[in-house]
């Protein structure tokens, strides 16, 4: 049974997200992790981990600026320090915090340099609520820290210690809730494909189609556009992993990576095409990626571990790099959830040696790479994997079984479309028969439309 998508809207009708039981989920999963670990508190600055703790979020423009911070102590409930009005809002508006919200800012990363005090402030406020609760000799974990902070807390007696993978565990098993999010969050990629499928032409460019991927998300209610990759003709091999001004031309190949989030959920999603026609290179370099891509989902179900999977794609040296290092991400896998990289990772450079068991509740992507023959083009196809009780189900949803041609207007009479780089120009012909083809053509694509 597919996973139900859900209208935008919280309805009195209809049983949809729960955004009380995902607060209380989320938060219930980090408690217990804690309380089998020998710290006394955890201490986050992470945005991602801060709102999976807290459920409170300011807006994208703070997310690489770690200066919200949340304390969560052993056997109590989280205390949060954010950013001026912010926390005023978050005591009126989150009853699950109320008083607990506090005002309190880290170091901007460096733009409040050292010798204002304000590592040593948030140190001693720290220091104060471990020893509230007799805590203070405890390890205390944190995710990511700024270096003066670091020190401050040491000077403060405080014993400092990894608490980055306690997090990284409470997300890898997604709640009910997380999963439909993640579900809604690709269904509004699926939308934006398609409208990008539609406009794709000769005469494109790499960044119209990030700003019309982009309209198409804020407008069915994306949080946030985190990037569109779009990447095409010979700058698809090697992957440069960021869109340019390039002007689509015919037989382009052209892929991209849609990342955004709805509520936080992530998506990382990858399509591939080309433009008006496919040369045969590039129709078999699409093929190996897909079916390195199908193998890999065909092995993801309960018990099966991420060595398994990366058994099957092939060796770096294989398609083109000296080493995994060299090819990472390419043939890749990675959690997603509030952020697009989460566990578990599925790579030959460390799944190999370092496997992990694959378990009901985990969402992750797999994306294969291929480059063609031609030298120049190149192939690239994700997936969006939900694990299921019995097996798994793909929530990625625009179609990637065969490669589609974008803006196919181009018209034979005597034969098929060409198949090489080297034909990419139709067949010699009577002028008069082409543009009645054309025109016949048109009228076929009106009518189906």
């Amino acid at each position: 049974m597919a996973l139900p998508t859900y209208g935008t809207m919280a309805v009195d009708w209809e049983q949809r997200i729960d955004f009380d039981r995902l607060r209380r989920e989320r938060l219930a999963r980090v408690k217990d992790l804690l309380a089998k670990s020998e710290m006394g508190a955890l201490l986050c600055f992470d945005m991602n981990n801060v709102r999976y703790i807290t459920a409170t979020h300011i807006g994208t423009w703070a997310q690489d600026k770690a200066n919200r911070f949340t304390l969560l102590p052993q056997n109590d409930e989280p205390i949060l320090w954010d950013f001026g009005s912010a926390a005023r809002h978050h005591q009126l508006h989150c009853p699950w915090l109320g008083e607990r919200s506090r005002p309190g800012i880290s170091m901007l990363r460096g733009a409040m340099s050292p010798e204002m005090g304000i590592a040593e402030d948030v140190a001693k406020k720290i220091r104060i609520e471990l020893e509230k609760r007799g805590l203070h000799k405890e390890p205390l974990g944190i995710d990511i820290i700024e270096p003066p902070v670091l020190f401050a807390l040491q000077r403060e007696g405080i014993t400092v210690v990894d608490g980055q993978q306690i997090m990284s565990n409470a997300r890898v098993i997604k709640t009910q809730d997380e999963i439909s999010l993640l579900n809604m969050s690709a269904m509004m990629v699926d939308a934006a494909y398609d409208e990008l499928y539609r406009a794709m032409r000769p005469g494109f460019r790499e960044n119209e189609a990030v700003g019309l991927v982009s309209k198409v998300l804020y407008d069915l209610g994306s949080e946030y556009v985190e990037a569109v990759n779009a990447i095409s003709g010979e700058r698809c091999n090697p992957h440069p992993h960021v869109f340019s001004d390039r002007i689509l031309r015919p037989g382009d190949p052209v892929y991209y990576d849609i990342l955004h989030s709805y509520m936080g959920y992530r998506t990382c999603y990858y399509r591939c095409f080309t433009v008006g026609y496919a040369g045969r290179a590039m129709v078999d370099a699409y093929k190996r990626c897909r079916d390195y891509l199908d193998a890999a989902i065909e092995l993801v179900r309960p018990g099966r571990t991420t060595a398994e999977i990366a058994s099957v794609w092939p060796k770096a040296q294989e398609f083109g790099f000296p080493s995994e290092e060299a090819a990472f991400a390419l043939q890749y896998g990675h959690g997603i959830g509030l952020a697009i990289w989460e566990k578990p990772v599925i790579s030959r450079l460390v799944s190999l040696e370092h496997s992990y068991e694959i378990k009901p509740g985990m969402v992750f992507a797999l994306e294969t790479f291929w480059p063609s023959k031609d030298g120049w083009s190149a192939a690239r196809i994700e997936e969006e994997i939900v694990v299921t009780e019995t097996g798994h189900e793909v929530i990625t949803r625009f179609p990637a079984e065969e490669l589609l041609v974008a803006g196919a207007h181009y018209v034979t009479v005597s034969g098929p479309l060409p198949t090489t780089r080297e034909s990419e120009a139709p067949p010699s012909q009577n002028v008069l028969e082409m543009i009645e083809a054309s025109a016949r053509t048109e009228r076929v694509l009106e009518t189906k439309s």
